[in-house]
Parts: structure tokens; C-alpha cells; sequence
């Protein structure tokens, strides 16, 4: 039985088709005109409002207006409506040599525009500059790095741990493991400012070593609770110790799968033939990398960001009995990390990227 109100068949000619693909792709075009041009191409394809709405993560209602404005108006339909106030001072042509400029040049002796720049360049105001940056979400300013794995088992990986995750195996328990190294005991070299009203935390920028510690730690997927222990080196016969202590803590008869990257150690003579004699348990080695797979360094970062970034420490000893303090609260108020993208996703994202990458400079 069909519910709610028919929707009116949608229907894209040739020369709109084109000009609605080249919005959605284009890298000049505005995010929200591109995001609309997107929206009519999944509705012509013929999904219905809700399933285009969660493609491309807006509200269903939000589908229903520019499906109606397009059928309206057509293209024109999904241009921004003229606002009220004072009309516009500065041309469309100006704003698309400010985006031409961003895109596709530098200043001459700099990496990149500023605002003073760029207004020098084009004869208009820093503020006018900032407007068009922030309209079409340009930050030349900012930069961020990227790696994509070269690992020629990429795809088996990356479904072999996501499935672990997704769709764990029974009578068997997952953990990941790494080794957080050389991890510093830092003191200030003057005492810290406490928080006040009206003013942050202050401390020195500089500090003082007092040694460092390594910590391993395993991470169970099912349950969140980690297990951690620290050593002065990170070998193999470190990791062997440690994988020793998972398997006191594991009842018999549990299969025992370890996610962890591909380090030297890990891998070495001593840890296979410690896996000959421990068959039940089972490694499954990370993509080269692509860390951001193993759960633990999630739990990692919580540490860093909770414990050791801020903390002040003046011995090895303090460090080390800070670590363990904050892996006792995560054990007893801790919650599981719960992964949500299945492999298909995952992959998915990885050739998109790599495809813009490639087409960013022209392959």
C-alpha cells in the first residue's frame, strides 16, 4: 500500500543532466549548490526522498524543497533566492576571480593566500575576501596531511580486521595491541597556574626529563577493559612478555586474536616460534600505514589527551603509576569503542580519495 503524497516524476533533459554532473564536481562550485546538483541527480535516478537524504546526509524534507523547486523552475530553480537588504556591491565576476586566484595560484613569495593579499591583488577589501572564503568554505590558511597505504593486501586487511570487529568470532576474544614508546616524564621547570575564573591554566613552556617508558597495551573490542604494562625497551622479547600475560588472562578454551601493525618485532623469529607453541592464538597485521584501524590508538590518544599531555611528572615511577591509575578508571568506567563503517565503506572512501588525488593533478 503506498503512503504519503505521489511525487512528481522528475525528468532530466541532456544539457541539464550535464550541468547539474558538473556542479556536482566541479571544485569551484559552492558546497551548497554542488550538494543540491547531487540531490536532483539521485531523485532522476528515481530513489525516493529519504533514501536520497541519507546519501547525502541532510533531512528528507530537505530533498522534498529542492525536488519541488527544481520541477518549478528547473536549474535556475536551485540558485539562491535574492536576499533583502542593500543589493550586492561586488560582481560575480569579482567573486569568481577571487576563487579562480585562491584555487589555482600562489602570491608571489608565499605558499599561499592571505586576506591582505589577496585584497591587494584583486582591488577589494580583506573583509570582502574573508566573506567569499567563508561562502565557498576556503581556508587557505589551513593544511593537513595524508597517507594512503601502499600495502598490496590493503583490501584482504582491511576486511579481515573490520570483519573482527562487525562480526566477531565466537568462543574466541579480540584484542588489539601496540606499544605506546618512549613515553616522557616531564616536569615544568617552574610551578603550574592554576585555573582561575577569567584565566586558563598557565604553565612554563619549557620542561625537564626525567626518563622515559614504554607501554604496551591490549585493548578487548568486546568489552573496552585494557590491559597495560610498561617496560624500559620495546622488542620482541617485550612483546613476548606481554603476550605471555594475555594469555594468563584468557580462560582456556578462547581463541585469542591479536590486531596489531607490521614493526619489525612483531614479526620477528622469537615471536614465531612463541605463536608455534600457543596455537589458539591468531595475529592479523594492519594495513602499512594505517594505524587509524587499530582501536587501541584511540585509547591511545584518550591517554595522551587525559593523562600525559597535561600531566607533570618527576620521576619514571610517577609516570608509571599515572598510567596504570588511568587504565584502573578506563577499566572501571570505560565504555567499548563501537567501529560503525562496514569494509565496503571503508574502501569506498579510500578510492574516492585516491581518484580526486590523481585528478588534482591531472593523471
Amino acid at each position: 500500500m503506498r503512503t504519503g503524497r505521489p511525487k512528481a516524476e522528475l525528468v532530466l533533459r541532456d544539457e541539464e543532466r550535464r550541468e547539474l554532473e558538473s556542479w556536482a564536481r566541479r571544485r569551484r562550485t559552492a558546497s551548497a549548490l554542488a550538494q543540491r546538483a547531487r540531490m536532483i541527480l539521485a531523485c532522476a535516478a528515481g530513489d525516493d526522498n529519504k533514501k536520497v537524504a541519507r546519501r547525502v546526509r541532510v533531512a528528507p524534507a530537505t530533498v522534498g524543497k529542492w525536488r519541488r523547486r527544481f520541477i518549478e523552475d528547473r536549474v535556475a530553480g536551485l540558485l539562491d533566492e535574492p536576499r533583502p537588504g542593500a543589493p550586492r556591491q561586488i560582481s560575480d565576476e569579482q567573486i569568481e576571480d577571487v576563487i579562480v586566484r585562491t584555487l589555482e595560484s600562489t602570491p608571489k613569495g608565499a605558499t599561499h593566500w592571505s586576506t591582505r593579499d589577496m585584497a591587494k591583488a584583486t582591488g577589494l577589501s580583506a573583509m570582502t575576501i574573508s566573506r567569499v572564503w567563508r561562502a565557498f568554505g576556503l581556508q587557505p590558511h589551513r593544511t593537513e596531511t595524508f597517507k594512503l597505504s601502499p600495502d598490496p593486501l590493503l583490501i584482504d586487511k582491511v576486511r579481515d580486521i573490520v570483519g573482527l570487529y562487525l562480526n566477531p568470532p565466537t568462543h574466541a576474544v579480540v584484542f588489539c595491541v601496540d606499544v605506546k614508546p618512549q613515553i616522557q616524564a616531564l616536569d615544568r621547570t617552574a610551578p603550574l597556574l592554576p585555573l582561575q575564573p577569567g584565566q586558563v591554566e598557565r604553565r612554563t613552556h619549557d620542561y625537564e626529563r626525567h626518563g622515559t617508558t614504554s607501554l604496551y597495551a591490549a585493548l578487548n573490542v568486546k568489552s573496552g577493559e585494557v590491559m597495560g604494562k610498561t617496560f624500559s625497551r620495546q622488542r620482541a622479547s617485550e612483546l613476548r612478555t606481554f603476550l605471555n600475560r594475555i594469555d594468563a588472562n584468557v580462560p582456556e578454551g578462547l581463541e585469542v586474536h591479536i590486531i596489531l601493525d607490521n614493526a619489525s618485532a612483531h614479526k620477528s623469529a622469537l615471536i614465531q616460534r612463541w605463536l608455534a607453541r600457543h596455537t589458539r592464538f591468531h595475529f592479523h597485521f594492519t594495513p602499512t600505514y594505517s594505524s587509524w584501524i587499530n582501536l587501541v590508538e584511540r585509547w591511545f590518544s584518550a591517554l595522551t589527551t587525559k593523562q600525559l599531555r597535561r600531566g607533570v611528572h618527576r620521576s619514571v615511577r610517577e609516570l608509571i603509576a599515572a598510567i596504570h591509575e588511568f587504565i584502573d578508571v578506563h577499566n572501571q568506567t570505560g565504555k567499548p569503542y563501537v567501529w560503525v563503517k562496514s569494509a565496503d565503506e571503508i574502501l569506498a572512501s579510500i578510492a574516492r580519495f585516491a581518484q580526486r588525488t590523481l585528478q588534482a593533478h591531472g593523471a
